[in-house]
């Protein structure tokens, strides 16, 4: 039974959310400060927080860059704020996914078993070299011109399935599909987020790109570099 840490100050949300997830099959444990779900995130390690953004005592997205610092259990972000700007930021800040209040439970559930199957999700185990690119799968460790590159998980499996594909234009629906979990669709911004994240940690950029290139309305391709 995966177990879940919701941190979300509203008594009502928080009850009505156990109650739906509960019978799902999930195991809830809830916080209603920030401080305090942080707390019981390092010391209990759920399988998976969902993390409201509009907290009494410190900003969801505070929480979740300290949270990042000391772990990477996936966070679903649940908010209120529909503004992209904010969205933008609670993924560039380490979100895995986000859902916009009000929300129906199941819209939720399916998004936590999305992620938690991208979480148990293979990739291909062999060894992978493009260029100065080289990429394990059984360690999930990266190295770019022989220096470690410090990725997030999602950032390693969206690296691991483009370089599996290394040369082959790849959509933003498949990467949806493959890497987020997400087969009947999702937001293309996500797929964009965590592009531009990619990219700084290789060094480049979309207008200068080197390994990663955009392919304009069709999706992405990792290529060696051109000499």
């Amino acid at each position: 039974m995966p177990q879940l840490l919701l941190i979300e100050d509203d008594p009502g949300i928080r009850a009505a959310l156990v109650r739906a997830l509960t019978e799902r099959g999930h195991g809830v444990r809830t916080s209603p400060t920030g401080m305090s779900g942080l707390q019981d995130a390092v010391d209990r390690r759920p399988d998976l927080v969902v993390l409201d953004l509009g907290l009494p005592d410190v900003d969801g997205c505070t929480v979740l860059t300290m949270l990042r610092a000391v772990s990477d259990v996936p966070v679903i972000v649940a908010t209120a704020r529909d503004d992209e700007r904010e969205i933008v930021h609670a993924l560039d800040a380490g979100a895995d996914d986000y859902v916009v209040k009000p929300f129906a439970a199941e819209h939720l559930d399916a998004r936590i078993r999305a992620v938690l199957r991208r979480g148990a999700g293979t990739e291909p185990s062999a060894l992978m070299e493009v260029a100065g690119l080289r990429i394990d799968p059984r360690s999930r460790e990266a190295v770019l011109d022989g220096q470690p590159l410090d990725l997030t998980r999602l950032e390693f499996d969206l690296l691991a399935h483009l370089a599996a594909r290394a040369g082959t234009v790849v959509s933003k629906r498949e990467l949806l599909a493959d890497v987020w979990h997400q087969p009947y669709g999702g937001a293309d911004k996500t797929v964009d987020v965590h592009l531009s994240w990619l990219r700084r940690k290789l060094g480049e950029s979309a207008a200068e790109p080197r390994y990663l290139h955009s392919v304009r309305g069709v999706g992405v391709k990792l290529v060696a570099p051109a000499p």
